[in-house]
């Protein structure tokens, strides 16, 4: 593969990531080297840093994350702000309650129930507090819930006071989906795996 094919497609998996993503994991998904990936990511990192970007490419523990640069702090924690106390979208609000009603979830397993990415709406949700990420480490997957404070707002006690909870939380045609059942959902699902 080409330096710069391989460049801009490492830069558009830190996109949108919407969790700091391990060099392990981008050379899984891009089927090179871990070498590879690191070098990438440096010049990546290199580039934005000379630039003066408003982006720039940040890395802990071994993970690595686009985010906004220091200079533009002040505009993006008004956007944010705005972005966190505003009301939801209605493509929230859908995924929200897919998470309150079938959580834990996967980011996979939603994708498959609405039929789009979620990445920006589930970053939007953990920002706001109303649901919250754990890794299962035996699927390999984040696994998305709803958080105290989400039932705290709705005035509830526990989740299983939703409307119609027991009925929707147990219904076997979303449990058939989900599951996989069926050569083209097996082939829906390992698409969106990909994509995750």
């Amino acid at each position: 593969m080409e330096t710069i094919e391989l460049k801009n497609k490492i830069e558009s998996l830190l996109f949108i990531s919407h969790k700091p993503i391990t060099v392990s994991e981008v050379a899984k998904i891009m089927g090179i080297e871990k070498k590879e990936v690191e070098d990438v990511i440096n010049i990546l990192a290199q580039e934005y840093q000379e630039k003066n970007s408003g982006i720039q490419i940040i890395h802990a523990d071994g993970k690595f994350q686009m985010a906004s640069s220091s200079g533009s702090s002040e505009i993006v924690s008004k956007f944010l702000k705005s972005e966190i106390t505003g009301e939801l979208t209605r493509p929230s609000l859908e995924t929200l309650t897919i998470i309150a009603y079938r959580g834990p979830i996967s980011k996979t397993e939603l994708e498959l129930l609405r039929g789009v990415n979620c990445s920006l709406i589930l970053r939007n949700l953990l920002m706001r507090g109303l649901i919250e990420g754990h890794d299962d480490k035996l699927a390999g997957v984040t696994k998305y819930t709803i958080t105290l404070d989400f039932l705290k707002h709705l005035g509830m006690s526990q989740i299983s006071e939703l409307p119609d909870y027991d009925r929707l939380n147990k219904n076997n045609n979303l449990d058939k989906l989900l599951n996989g059942l069926g050569e083209e959902n097996k082939e829906i699902k390992e698409e969106l795996e990909i994509k995750d």
